[in-house]
């Protein structure tokens, strides 16, 4: 992966934490910046096509309203 330098503006009490969780993971500050990051681009990025999920039809109109119930009788626990 290749790394751009940056320069940001952070509250200092947002560093403080990030500075104690650092020393408490053992990893480096800059780590749990660049992580953050990364979050927060997948969050804002927008995909030039759908996800492409497969539609299911189970031929039963009233399944969404029973799927409470249906997973509830399968992990063994009663209404």
């Amino acid at each position: 992966m290749t790394m751009k330098r940056t320069m940001v503006y952070a509250d200092a009490e947002d560093m403080a934490t990030i500075k104690a969780a650092a020393a408490r993971e053992g990893i480096s500050e800059a780590e749990i910046i660049r992580e953050a990051l990364h979050l927060a681009a997948l969050r804002y990025r927008r995909r030039e096509k759908p996800l492409g999920l497969r539609r299911f039809d189970s031929g039963d109109p009233a399944l969404a309203d029973r799927a409470d119930t249906i997973v509830r009788e399968s992990m063994g626990a009663e209404d």
